[in-house]
């Protein structure tokens, strides 16, 4: 009997143990992951294809192209995606420009072929800017392209599915600011009753979690992007914390989802950078219109236009030439960033041609000279030599380039890198081996034969060297 009694207690003690065991894992498996806390380890992981790809394309389309910067017969001053704000045009009228959206030449197959084409790796494209209206079929609101709009087709699904067939990395533009949601609204004239008191902390919360977020949870759960990139948190009702959890509940829903710095409040005017001593949320920072005058060494991506505006307006024909484009994509690169490109198409569904000219003209500059601004990095010492040379080095390796954007002498002489001993130096392009010698305190001089720079014309933009060896 007592034997027994000993072997029952034994039995219960190893069942408590047991049941113990699987209470304490069951806790530690429903302990939410601060996401906020992430390793470095984990967060170069998350970011190394980002890195890699170092060019992509912005696009933002919505019910102000319908407009085109045109309200009343009279030209709106401002970009074009701020007309409703810049016109002050109240709700119920800028909804008439939403039901007359319908862009019925919209090919999400061309779209995707054309940032193949133009070398770009990802795309973030407005799922809803600060106008509220939605490019999906938001079961949260019915302001949106599928249920307000003749369309009547999901955009965001067209161009996901797209991206996919040509390898594009998707990611998606939301606005934290909303001019159509009545607990998000800022500007007295928006309102039904223009005495109406402004928008407050506790409508601003409500719109956040009641509605914003739904919005954002659909957006990821239907589409899976790999980035969102967040826009218009300079709102006052936005807080600091409420950037944080924010971050924290797009990370919960897809962890290896990449998040701008503007999903909190941390970035410092146009520049884009955040606060150095500051806990701000956000994987990198977004300098827009503008380039950073050094090099950093945090993630950064420079966003900018091809003319002057974001969103079409039908007046704006101050086009950038290719070859700024160009010299700004090797400048971001070489300073360690990436360079988002916007297009702003059309109510039709159409990317205006001098866009698609001039990304067709970059990605033949691209096909060949590459290898010199993907999977690459920056110098640790001089990204650049002068106003016209620029350096970037292939990730884990001895390869460097060297990208001149003028045309050289005879005699081109580069200070920052020293060859290794019996390598050879090629331009790019050209399968010629360049006489070349390394000379102390003066570096390489390269000899370019007169047959070789007689082939620089108007559309070389930017001659790229490789050399192997090391920086000094």
């Amino acid at each position: 009997m007592k034997k027994t009694i000993y072997f029952l207690a034994i039995m219960l003690l190893i069942l408590s143990c047991q049941t113990k065991k699987k209470t304490d894992a069951v806790q530690v498996e429903q302990q939410p992951v601060n996401y906020l806390k992430e390793s470095k380890e984990a967060f170069n992981e998350r970011m190394e294809w980002w890195r890699k790809a170092r060019f992509g394309m912005f696009i933002h389309w919505g019910v102000y192209s319908v407009p085109a910067g045109i309200y009343k017969d009279k030209q709106v001053n401002g970009i074009g995606e701020w007309i409703m704000q810049n016109g002050q045009i109240p709700v119920k009228e800028y909804e008439a420009f939403a039901k007359q959206f319908n862009p019925e030449k919209f090919n999400a197959d061309a779209w995707a072929k054309t940032m193949k084409e133009a070398g770009m790796k990802y795309v973030v494209i407005t799922s809803k800017h600060h106008d509220g209206f939605g490019l999906w079929d938001s079961k949260v609101s019915n302001y949106d392209i599928v249920d307000f709009a003749p369309y009547g087709k999901d955009i965001l699904k067209a161009l996901s599915e797209a991206c996919k067939k040509y390898d594009i990395k998707f990611g998606l533009y939301h606005s934290i600011m909303d001019w159509h949601h009545e607990d998000a609204q800022k500007y007295s004239y928006l309102k039904d009753d223009p005495n109406k008191r402004e928008n407050n902390s506790e409508n601003f919360s409500n719109y956040l979690e009641n509605y914003m977020k739904p919005q954002i949870k659909e957006l990821i759960d239907n589409y899976a992007p790999s980035i969102m990139w967040f826009d218009g948190e300079w709102v006052e009702e936005f807080t600091h914390d409420q950037g944080k959890e924010l971050y924290q509940y797009v990370r919960s829903l897809k962890p290896d989802i990449l998040i701008n710095n503007r999903v909190d409040k941390g970035r410092q005017g146009m520049q884009g950078m955040n606060k150095k001593d500051s806990d701000y949320a956000g994987d990198f920072g977004t300098p827009e219109q503008e380039i950073l005058e050094t090099a950093a060494d945090t993630d950064w991506e420079s966003c900018m236009t091809m003319n002057d505006t974001w969103g079409y307006k039908k007046n704006d024909h101050n086009w950038k030439s290719t070859e700024v484009l160009i010299h700004n994509l090797i400048d971001v690169t070489a300073k360690g960033g990436n360079y988002l490109l916007n297009v702003g198409p059309t109510s039709e569904g159409i990317i205006p041609e001098p866009s698609v000219q001039r990304l067709k003209n970059m990605g033949t500059w691209l096909k060949t000279n590459g290898m010199a601004i993907y999977k690459t990095e920056r110098l640790q010492k001089n990204y650049k030599q002068g106003d016209h040379i620029r350096f970037t080095k292939k990730k884990g390796s001895h390869d460097f380039y060297a990208m001149t954007l003028k045309k050289p002498e005879a005699t081109f002489t580069l200070k920052n890198l020293k060859p290794k001993a019996g390598s050879s130096i090629y331009l790019i392009g050209n399968e010629t081996k360049l006489q070349w010698e390394f000379v102390e305190d003066e570096g390489i001089k390269i000899t370019i034969p007169k047959i070789l720079l007689n082939t620089w014309n108007e559309n070389s933009f930017a001659w790229t060297f490789h050399i192997q060896g090391e920086e000094i």
